[in-house]
């Protein structure tokens, strides 16, 4: 996901009480294949696409010095054919993928960065953490009213940390990759998310999957953002909700603009560009369907934000399965 207001005002917010109550129609979707998804990489062919498999959030008025949310379309290609390679070679040698109706839960470590033992140091509560995580399930379940997806999220560790070297969390830089490697534990299938201030007005980044585990693996999330956090605005868990959707493989709503397989989704409208606040009725595109404003991989408010499409959830555990399933 990405960035927050440059003037971000540090105040208790709470948690919004409104219920948005909207469904999905249903609609029989899937995954939309990349043209050269499985002629891109020739069989026995196990290379990694060469992208930096990391994602970000971005709220209106910001300006990264590294803009960690934009794929070109020749990383698109890769990621796409790398799923398709991925693909081919589980199905050779391993057995157990998750079924189509199979619930997976997702085992959570949450690493809170703080440079001091203040609130405005880092520490947050631990109740923020367990509502984040109530937020998570209740988005990736469907139940505010998107496509239910396979995957719950079950909290096992939460692990403090104080290292002033590591705060602001640094995006791309060499005391993130440090911090990482020292902290990142579990299998490819165990979510590690880490809390704290961020640089250059970022609200998170996510690293995509990959056949090898990676230390940098993970999830990087404001610790503000959380539901009931002080980032106006940003502040009701979805944030999170984003950059897990990442971790799981989906692209932002609005990636390859009005041409081509844009986030490689078949029910999520094509989007020109990213969609800000909560702008009702935008429509960037001439192909049907009006902008997917309400759709946790866009880049709206939180309040805006209720669902993942039945495309999504698909793409979602296709790649589980692929990259992530033991």
């Amino acid at each position: 996901m990405g960035l927050r207001p440059n003037l971000l005002t540090r105040r208790t917010a709470g948690v919004a009480t409104s219920t948005l109550a909207l469904l999905l129609s249903t609609a029989a979707v899937g995954v939309v294949p990349a043209a050269s998804a499985f002629s891109a990489a020739p069989a026995g062919v196990c290379a990694e696409p060469a992208d930096a498999h990391a994602d970000a959030r971005v709220a209106k008025g910001g300006h990264a010095k590294l803009d960690p949310n934009h794929l070109t379309a020749k990383q698109v290609r890769d990621r796409e054919a790398d799923l398709a390679a991925a693909q081919r070679e589980r199905a050779n040698f391993r057995t157990g993928a998750v079924a189509p109706l199979a619930t997976v839960t997702i085992p959570v470590v949450v690493h809170v960065i703080q440079e001091n033992s203040t609130r405005a140091g880092g520490n947050i509560p631990d109740s923020l953490i367990t509502q984040q995580i109530s937020v998570l399930n209740q988005a990736y379940a469907g139940s505010t009213g998107g496509a239910a997806t396979a995957f719950s999220f079950q909290l096992t560790k939460i692990n403090r940390v104080t290292n002033t070297s590591w705060y602001p969390i640094v995006q791309g830089s060499s005391a993130e990759r440090s911090m990482k490697t020292s902290l990142r534990t579990g299998g490819k299938n165990t979510l590690n998310m880490y809390l704290g201030e961020l640089s250059d007005g970022l609200l998170g980044w996510a690293t995509f999957p990959k056949r090898t585990l990676d230390k940098m693996d993970g999830v990087v999330v404001l610790n503000e953002s959380l539901p009931g956090g002080s980032a106006t605005n940003y502040n009701q868990g979805d944030t999170g909700t984003h950059e897990i959707g990442h971790w799981l493989n989906l692209y932002h709503t609005f990636q390859g603009g009005c041409s081509g397989s844009g986030d490689s989704v078949s029910d999520t409208p094509a989007e020109a560009s990213p969609a800000y606040q909560c702008p009702t009725g935008r429509d960037t595109c001439s192909t049907t369907g009006k902008d997917p404003i309400t759709n946790f991989m866009d880049y709206t408010y939180d309040s805006c934000m209720y669902q993942f499409t039945a495309g999504q959830a698909s793409r979602m555990l296709t790649a589980w399965n692929a990259y992530r399933a033991a």
